[in-house]
């Protein structure tokens, strides 16, 4: 399928596109609100400041995608693939990324409040500066991934495989 069609058809009203194929399509700063990209491909995408606000990527591949500040507030990101994904300054407010792949992610100043991390793979990811206040983080080991100046204020159910490693609790906040 091809950006346009995409388009077109959502603009008719039609939000469910599951298992569709968009490998590396340029959809930068599209309105996609609450569409249903469950089991799609949309590797290599430009996803730059699009609006997924409310959608469904549920098992979606997602590798090598860049969400440069888009927008994802409330989205089902449940096992989702975003293997060396750009989410710098994303905002991902209420997201479920449970058992999401995320290992080589750039997570830079991502909004992360009141997400749901269970299970999630973090391996080499870069969480700087990320928010992670009232998050639910359950079996996801931050101790892989880059964690400085990240914050985790009133987190709850912090139930880490690991403990952060001595460099990294060094630079998280833990207030509340």
């Amino acid at each position: 399928m091809k950006e346009r069609q995409l388009f077109t058809n959502y603009l008719k009203n039609q939000r469910n596109f599951q298992g569709v194929s968009l490998h590396q399509a340029n959809l930068e700063g599209f309105n996609l609100q609450r569409i249903n990209l469950t089991r799609a491909d949309l590797s290599g995408a430009n996803l730059k400041e699009t609006d997924l606000s409310g959608a469904c990527l549920a098992q979606a591949n997602l590798t090598d995608v860049d969400l440069t500040k888009a927008h994802l507030v409330g989205a089902n990101l449940t096992e989702i693939n975003l293997i060396g994904a750009d989410l710098t300054g994303a905002d991902l407010t209420g997201v479920d990324l449970t058992k999401a792949d995320l290992r080589c992610a750039n997570l830079r100043h991502t909004n992360l409040n009141k997400a749901k991390l269970q299970e999630v793979n973090l391996d080499g990811a870069d969480l700087s500066g990320a928010l992670l206040c009232g998050a639910t983080i359950i079996n996801t080991d931050l101790s892989v991934a880059d964690t400085q100046g990240m914050s985790l204020d009133n987190t709850e159910q912090c139930e880490l495989e690991e403990p952060l490693s001595a460099t990294s609790a060094n630079w998280v906040s833990w207030a509340g």
